[in-house]
Parts: C-alpha cells; structure tokens; sequence
C-alpha cells in the first residue's frame, strides 16, 4: 500500500465521518422541530382529504325543475326517468314562472319544461317539443348538466321504444367503451395530480428555510469555519429531507389507493423510482431558495409563489395543456409538476406505458441536476 493510498483512505473515511455527523445533526434538527415533520406528514394529509373530496368535476344530485303543465302517464314516465337518475334531485312545478324564479334564485340548475299538449304530440311522427333551460353562468357546470338532460332523455325513450315493442330510430349506433377510468370518476385522475402538487409544495418548504434558518441563527459561520465542504453541507442536508419527503409521498400514494379507491396499475418500483427523481427536483428548487434568500419568511414565500401556484395551474392537474395558448404550453415544460402528474396518472391508471413515462422521468433527471447543481454554484464557503 502506497503512501498516497492510505491517505486517500483516510480521506475518504473522514469525508463519510462529516457526512455521517452533519445527517445526524440534521436529523435530530428536524426531531426537535416538529415544524418540518408537520409539513412532512400531516400537510400532504390535510391537502388531499381537502382537495381529494372537495375538488370534483362530476355533477351529481344535480336540482332540476320539471314544468309539467298536464300531469298524464306519459310525463310520468318521462318525470320517472329524472327520478331515478343518480345525476338529478327533480322539483316537479306546474309554472314556468315558478322554475324561472327558482333559476334566477340559484335554487335549481336548470329547467325542463313539458307542455301542455306534450302526450298528444309525442304520438305523432314529428314528435314533443321538449324546452330545456340550462343555467350556463359557470359554462362547464351547464355543459355537463346539458348532457345528463339528454341522457336521461334517451334513457327514457329506449324505455318507452321497448314497452312499445319498436325500435329506437337512431341513424348511428355508438358503441362506447372507456379505457383506464371505466368508472369515469372524476377523483381518479384528479388524486394522483393532487398528489403531485401537494408534494411540489411540501419538498419545496421542506428545503426552502434550511440553509437561511443557519443564517438567520448565526450557525452557518460556525459551519463554515469547519473542514467540511460545501458539498457535505448540501448532501448532509438534502438526505434527512430526501426520507421526510419520501414518507410523505407514501403516505400521500397509500391514501390515494386505500381512501380514494384510485387503483394503481402501474409498478411500485416505476412509482418509487419516479418520485425519487421528482422530489429531489423539488428538494433542489428549495434548497436554490433557501440559498439565495437567507431569511425564512422569505424564503417560505418564495417557495408557495415559486411552485404551489405554478403547479396547479400548469401542471395539468386540472387544466389541459394542450388547450392552452401556445406561450403558456411553452411555459409549462418549466414546471417539474407537469412531468411527475403525467407519470402519476399513467401509472395509477394505465399502467407502465413507457412511451409516457421515459421522456417523463428524463425531465425530471434533468431538473433534479439544474437545480442541485445551481445550489451548488450559488454556494460558497466563505464568509459575507
């Protein structure tokens, strides 16, 4: 053994003793702060039972007013087929005054209005005009209700077609058949994008006030006059964060199976090794924050401003991108969200579909290394 050897492993085993030491110090940090222990594990809870039951794009019980001006057995047919939808609550009205006021009032959604010849009509080739009024003050509200009043009223003319012993007289015979969500529940593809935004804001805060609550506490100085590098300070920090964070996308992704039914069809390992890559580009936005701040009011406001509110409205949790301006699609491909929500909502309902998942992840490598290596750079061991 050479004698540059041997101190090569000297030096290895003290650069692990530092980094073993700064963990240790880092981890017992975070046991006496329950502050990051509460961001770690009870926010992403708090977030997804408030957003996974509140935030809904289904329209169920739905208040509708049925004008019925002659109550006969053939509006009571049709009347039923409301009923027994799960999408309405009808209020059955015999003025249309009445249904508008309600409109206007907010009370009901919309109206639909039978007249008073509507049986007599009904039996003649032409047909019953049947008056729909939907409220369209919230434009997608009124689509989706707009819809369901259709449904129900092929529902109810298959019926009346099969009583009759006739056919429907349809010119095309749609043969629908959904892939992945065949529930079509609205929570199912918006869980696993919660998932991704609640955890954008958690690995941000996470790392956001480390380094500026060591300056604002004068410890920093102290660090620094140490042999330990730069480098050691960053991973002795990032690790103890990296698990905190992990347990809080755990705990996030076991919620998402066990309390929202969403099921996972994908592989555990794909999930793990993507989040993997997502959190430390979350952690690493965090800690360039902390960095460049040195204030932890500062650097908490950043880092909601810098990824909470860009996450949710570019990420494609809830809006689509490919519907947006083309500036603003440009603007999304900065926006780490974006690539772990497509991963998440693919391997929870598709599965491992790899052409979705590689270029994906390989964003997500990529922003991992700007952001750690840009901590890195603006890092500097000296004092100011």
């Amino acid at each position: 053994m050479t004698v540059n050897s041997h101190k090569d492993r000297l030096s290895r085993r003290s650069r692990m003793m530092r980094l073993r030491g700064l963990m240790r110090k880092e981890f017992l940090q975070v046991l006496r702060d329950p502050s990051s222990m509460a961001i770690a594990f009870l926010m992403p809870v708090a977030l997804l039972f408030l957003f996974g039951y509140g935030v809904s794009l289904d329209a169920e019980h739905v208040p509708i007013a049925i004008v019925v001006e002659h109550p006969d057995a053939g509006t009571s047919g049709l009347v039923s087929a409301f009923r027994q939808s799960r999408y309405f609550e009808p209020v059955i009205l015999s003025d249309v005054r009445q249904a508008e006021d309600a409109l206007l009032a907010g009370n009901v959604e919309g109206i639909v209005h039978l007249r008073e010849d509507f049986s007599r009509q009904a039996e003649t080739p032409g047909g019953a005009p049947v008056q729909v009024i939907v409220r369209g003050t919230d434009a997608n509200n009124g689509r989706i209700v707009s819809g369901y009043v259709e449904g129900a009223w092929a529902t109810w003319l298959r019926h009346r077609a099969q009583e009759e012993g006739t056919d429907v007289p349809l010119p095309v015979q749609v043969q629908e058949r959904v892939w992945y969500n065949s529930e079509m529940r609205s929570r199912n593809f918006l869980v696993p994008g919660l998932i991704a935004v609640i955890m954008t804001l958690i690995g941000a805060l996470l790392t956001a006030m480390i380094m500026a609550r060591e300056w604002e506490r004068g410890t920093m100085e102290a660090l620094l006059v140490t042999p330990v590098s730069i480098q050691e300070v960053l991973l002795g920090k990032l690790v103890p964060y990296f698990i905190l964070g992990m347990g809080g996308l755990a705990l996030s992704v076991l919620m998402a199976f066990f309390l929202f039914g969403v099921p996972l069809r994908g592989s555990l390992a794909v999930l793990l090794l993507a989040s993997s890559l997502f959190l430390l580009a979350a952690l690493g936005m965090g800690l360039l924050i902390s960095i460049m701040a040195k204030n932890q009011f500062v650097a908490g406001q950043a880092a909601i401003i810098a990824t909470f509110l860009p996450a949710f409205i570019l990420s494609g949790f809830i809006f689509d991108i490919s519907s947006m301006p083309l500036a603003v699609r440009v603007l999304t491909h900065l926006i780490a969200a974006r690539y772990f929500v497509a991963i998440l909502q693919t391997v929870f309902l598709a599965g491992n579909i790899w052409t979705v998942i590689v270029p994906n992840a390989a964003a997500l490598l990529l922003m991992s290394a700007f952001f750690l290596g840009m901590s890195r750079l603006k890092s500097r061991k000296r004092l100011e």
